[in-house]
C-alpha cells in the first residue's frame, strides 16, 4: 500500500538526532500556535496557575519531501512523532508535569511541513495579584522557546496573526469561575550575560474572576449587617435595648468573619480590599457601640450629675441644633423627656404624700398650716408662739425638697436634651462615614470591573 511504501521511504535512513536541514547554516523557522481551552485552577497561595490548551506547532522538515506521484498522489502523511525530528520548545514558567494526554503522531506534506498538535494541560507559575478581589484581573504569560537551540538554529513565529489569536475564544469552555478576556503574543530575543540570543514567543493570558457568588455570599451578608447597625440607632437611646442589640450584631459579624474566612484568597504577598473592608466594617460597629454606650450614660442616673455646662449648651443645644436643623424640633425632645418625667411622677408623688400624710396626722396641725395667711396676719399676737414657728419650718422645709427635686428633674431634663442631641449629631457622623466608605469602595470596583 502507498502509506506503507511511503512510510519506509521517509524513514529508511532518517537521522532523528540532527536537526533537518541540509545546509547547517539554514535556520528552521518554527510556527507556533496557542488556544486557551479552560482555566482549570488558580492557586493564590502557591501562585500557580492551570490551564488546557490546544498548542501546535508547524516547521519544515528537509528530509520528510517527496513526489506525490510515485505514491499514489499521497500529498499527507502521519508519521510516530518518536521517528522524527522534534524541536525542545518548552514552557518557562513550568512548575509541574499536568496529566497531558499523550498524541503519539504527527503530520507530515509532502513539501515536508510538519504539524504537531497537542493538548497540554499546564502548570505555571504566575504573579498573582489579588488585591481587587473579587473583582481581580489576572495577567499569566506562557514563554515558549527552545532549551538548547540559539536563534541562529531555531526561530520562533507566530502561526496566525496577533488579532485573530487575542480574540479567539471558539473552544474556550466558558462556564467556571474565570472567563477569558483575551491573549496576547509577543516575540522577543533572550540572551543571558552576551551570550547567544534565543528566539521566545510570550503569549499573555489575560482573565477575570466571575464576581457574583462572592458578592452574594460575602458582601451582601456584610452590607445587610451594617444596615441594621445604622437602623439600630433609631432605637430611644433611655430604654437601654439599644446596647444589647449592638452588642448581638458585633458578635454575629465576628461569627461572619470565622465562616467566610476559609473562603478569602490565602497568599504571603499582601491582603486583599476586601479583607481591609471587613476590618473596618468590624472597626464601625465597635465605635457605633462606644457612641451608644456613651449616650446611655448620660442619659441614665441624672440625679448624680451636675449641671450641664455653659459651653455644652452652647455647643450642642444652639450650635449644633442650627447644624442639625433640629432647633424647630424641640417638641419632639420634650416628648422624648415625657417617659423619663413619667417614671419619676409615681416617686414624686409618693414622695410628696408622706409629708402630706405627716402633717395631717394631727388635726392641729392640719388647721395651723390651713390657717397660716391667717397666722401671719396676726403675728403681732402669736409673735412667741413656738408651735407656729416649728410649723412654718416644716413648711419651708418641704417647699425646698420640692424645690430641689424640681431642680433635680431639670438637671435631668438638660442632660437628656444633651444626649439627644448628641445622639443625632454622632449618627449623622457615622453614617456619613459609612456612606463614604461604601461609595469609595464602590467606585474602586466598579473602575477595576470595567477596566
Amino acid at each position: 500500500p502507498a502509506l506503507h511504501r511511503l512510510s519506509r521511504h521517509l524513514l529508511a535512513r532518517y537521522q532523528k538526532g540532527t536537526r533537518p536541514v541540509r545546509d547547517w547554516r539554514t535556520t528552521t523557522n518554527v510556527a507556533i500556535d496557542l488556544m486557551v481551552y479552560a482555566i482549570l485552577s488558580v492557586d493564590e497561595k502557591n501562585q500557580v496557575l492551570t490551564t488546557y490548551i490546544w498548542y501546535r506547532q508547524h516547521w519544515t522538515d528537509e528530509f520528510l519531501k517527496w513526489d506525490p506521484a510515485r505514491f499514489d498522489n499521497l500529498t499527507q502523511i502521519s508519521l510516530p512523532v518518536e521517528s522524527i525530528w522534534v524541536p525542545d520548545i518548552l514552557i518557562n514558567e513550568f512548575v509541574d508535569v499536568g496529566k497531558s494526554p499523550h498524541v503519539p503522531y504527527v503530520y507530515v506534506s509532502h513539501h515536508g511541513e510538519v504539524q504537531n498538535l497537542k493538548p497540554i494541560q499546564v502548570m505555571t507559575a504566575c504573579s498573582l495579584d489579588i488585591y481587587n478581589f473579587p473583582f481581580d484581573v489576572q495577567n499569566c504569560s506562557l514563554t515558549f522557546t527552545s532549551w538548547l537551540h540559539h536563534i541562529r538554529d531555531i526561530n520562533l513565529s507566530l502561526w496566525r496573526q496577533p488579532e485573530l489569536v487575542k480574540f479567539d475564544r471558539s473552544v474556550f469552555m466558558n462556564q467556571g469561575e474565570w472567563e477569558l478576556l483575551y491573549v496576547l503574543s509577543h516575540f522577543q530575543e533572550f540572551s543571558v550575560k552576551s551570550s547567544d540570543s534565543y528566539a521566545e514567543m510570550k503569549f499573555y493570558v489575560v482573565i477575570r474572576r466571575r464576581p457574583l457568588f462572592y458578592t452574594v455570599s460575602l458582601l451582601l451578608p456584610s452590607i445587610f449587617l451594617m444596615v441594621m447597625d445604622i437602623v439600630g440607632f433609631y432605637l430611644p437611646p433611655h430604654s437601654g435595648e439599644r446596647v444589647s442589640f449592638k452588642i448581638t450584631l458585633l458578635l454575629g459579624y465576628s461569627v461572619f468573619l470565622i465562616i467566610v474566612s476559609d473562603t478569602l484568597p490565602a497568599t504571603a504577598v499582601g491582603t486583599p480590599l476586601i479583607g481591609t473592608y471587613f476590618v473596618v466594617c468590624m472597626a464601625l460597629l465597635v465605635i457605633s457601640l462606644t457612641e451608644t454606650i456613651l449616650i446611655v450614660r448620660l442619659v441614665h442616673k441624672q440625679d448624680l450629675q451636675p449641671h450641664v455646662p455653659e459651653w455644652v449648651k452652647h455647643l450642642l443645644l444652639e450650635r449644633a441644633t442650627i447644624l442639625l436643623c433640629i432647633r424647630d424640633r424641640k417638641k419632639l425632645i420634650q416628648t422624648r423627656t415625657q417617659s423619663l418625667d413619667t417614671s419619676r411622677q409615681v416617686e414624686n408623688n409618693d414622695s410628696t404624700a408622706k409629708p402630706t400624710a405627716y402633717v395631717c396626722e394631727d388635726p392641729r396641725e392640719c388647721g395651723a398650716v390651713g390657717g397660716a395667711r391667717s397666722a401671719l396676719a396676726f403675728t403681732g399676737q402669736t409673735e412667741g408662739s413656738a408651735a407656729l414657728q416649728e410649723v412654718l419650718r416644716e413648711t419651708m422645709a418641704i417647699r425646698q425638697l420640692l424645690e430641689k427635686r424640681e431642680e433635680f428633674r431639670d438637671v435631668a431634663r438638660e442632660w437628656l436634651q444633651v444626649g439627644y442631641v448628641l445622639d443625632v449629631l454622632l449618627f449623622r457622623v457615622y453614617l456619613a462615614a459609612v456612606l463614604a466608605y461604601s461609595i469609595t469602595l464602590g467606585t474602586l470596583w466598579s473602575v477595576w470591573r470595567d477596566a
